[in-house]
């Protein structure tokens, strides 16, 4: 049985505004990461400008901002910069990163991170560090178990930061799954066929599909490449529609 020209257009339109509404509900984080990305550059530049290289001592001045951001983006679990090994002179590795309490509170992440006897010493592996640091462009990681923050199932949204011209490490933010979950599938389940979001690993970042769960993958085409396009598309059987702007790809059975 064919489908009627204006029941198909009908579903574009609804897939279409899904990818929008998504899309909205990840930039209000990765404005929060852009703005912390900002300041970080400046920060850079400016001890740069001083004829001398940047210390972890430096970083505190992005304090400020990061509490800011934590208590105003509902989303937000987690924000801060993370520095490329051998950016700061005093240490090879460094996380400015703050988190919110279970009790609302804004609390400092303090790991050791001597590459003689820490696990957490080498985090350039990652996906939120390794993609924008490999492409240059925003990236969403996950959802996997975050062991280093806060041993919650999340996201990172993360984007390059730059000094001089060469990468310096990411600015980034976590969004605990479940609240993603909580903003996202409504939306999910009001499209007629069942539809998932990856990211450009393919990566299940949230499901209304009971075939695809949060956290596997999803095999298919190069999502990564299907995101620079940004152009829906079919791949064996599936629809497949780019976030416009951000970096999650609908995908509908």
């Amino acid at each position: 049985m064919g489908v009627s020209p204006g029941l198909a257009t009908l579903g574009t339109e609804a897939e279409n505004w899904v990818a929008a509404q998504v899309g909205g509900a990840l930039e209000a984080v990765f404005e929060t990461v852009a703005a912390t990305r900002a300041d970080t550059s400046a920060l850079l530049h400016r001890v740069a400008a001083g004829d001398r290289g940047p210390a972890s001592a430096d970083l505190a001045a992005l304090r400020p901002g990061l509490h800011l951001r934590l208590a105003r983006e509902e989303l937000v679990s987690g924000v801060g910069f993370v520095a490329a090994p051998g950016l700061l002179a005093d240490v090879p590795a460094w996380l400015e990163w703050w988190q919110s309490g279970a009790d609302g509170d804004v609390r400092p992440l303090l790991l050791d991170l001597d590459p003689g006897h820490s696990a957490y010493s080498d985090y350039t592996h990652w996906d939120w560090f390794a993609l924008p640091r490999d492409t240059g462009h925003r990236a969403v990681a996950g959802p996997y178990v975050d062991y280093l923050c806060s041993d919650e199932y999340s996201l990172t949204l993360s984007e390059p930061v730059h000094l001089q011209g060469r990468f310096a490490g990411v600015a980034a933010a976590d969004v605990y799954l479940r609240h993603f979950e909580a903003a996202v599938l409504p939306l999910l389940r009001r499209l007629a066929r069942p539809a998932h979001l990856v990211n450009a690993r393919g990566r299940v970042a949230a499901s209304a599909d009971p075939a695809h769960l949060a956290g596997s993958l999803t095999r298919g085409p190069d999502f990564g490449e299907l995101l620079t396009a940004a152009r829906p598309g079919t791949y064996d059987g599936l629809r497949l529609v780019p976030c416009r702007g951000i970096p999650l790809v609908l995908v509908l059975a």
